[in-house]
């Protein structure tokens, strides 16, 4: 989607993909990753998740990136936190504790700023993107990490022609076929999850998958 969608929404608080809570598949699930508290995380186009706080309270730096400097202060007003702005080229560092937020185009995240890192975690950031933007997302996301890095990547699948995105289905043969190159994937859970998105309900969605795959760098 162009910046100008995403600034639009923040603007107007139209935000209905931010949760009120940690996400529960991230509770269940990250362990299976086996990073420990001296891992380094990082957390594509992350809003202003809760999802942060889990991540801070287990490792030692959590590096969020996120083009909406809206999101980026309201992360750290409800938070409590003052962070520590700074300028890196066109990317605004937003740092407090052990958390700190690249606030710009995610594409513009150079590797020596994630150099450190060693596990990433995505719910919506890749289903943020076009079926035609998607690629150029993993590909610059498997640039900013080391080999051998593992994440949690959550997705959802259902018919596209059906509802208009974001967020965008992104079906497991996609996966398959543009980040095997990259990953290697592991298929932890798909939960039916239809009737829990009264969204994909009231449009008439005839299925929706909440998928939850493991990720490694190649």
């Amino acid at each position: 989607m162009h910046e100008a969608f995403w600034h639009d929404r923040w603007e107007t608080q139209k935000i209905g993909f931010h949760l009120e809570e940690i996400n529960p598949l991230l509770r269940e699930f990250w362990s299976h990753l086996e990073l420990g508290p001296d891992a380094n995380i990082l957390v594509p186009l992350c809003g202003k998740t809760l999802d942060l706080h889990f991540l801070t309270e287990k490792h030692a730096q959590i590096i969020g990136s996120e083009l909406s400097a809206i999101a980026a202060k309201d992360f750290f007003d409800e938070a409590g936190l003052t962070p520590v702005i700074s300028s890196h080229g066109k990317i605004q560092s937003y740092q407090a504790q052990n958390l700190a937020i690249l606030q710009g185009d995610f594409f513009d995240i150079q590797p020596e700023q994630t150099a450190t890192i060693n596990g990433f975690y995505d719910r919506a950031a890749l289903i943020a993107w076009p079926e035609q933007a998607r690629l150029k997302y993993m590909e610059h996301l498997a640039r900013l990490l080391p080999q051998g890095s593992r994440g949690l990547l959550i997705t959802l699948d259902y018919p596209q022609q059906q509802l208009a995105g974001p967020p965008f289905a992104t079906s497991s043969h996609w996966l398959e076929e543009y980040v095997t190159p990259f990953f290697r994937i592991q298929l932890l859970s798909s939960e039916d999850a239809l009737s829990s998105n009264p969204k994909f309900v009231k449009n008439g969605v005839d299925y929706l998958y909440e998928n939850v795959y493991l990720l490694e760098r190649l």
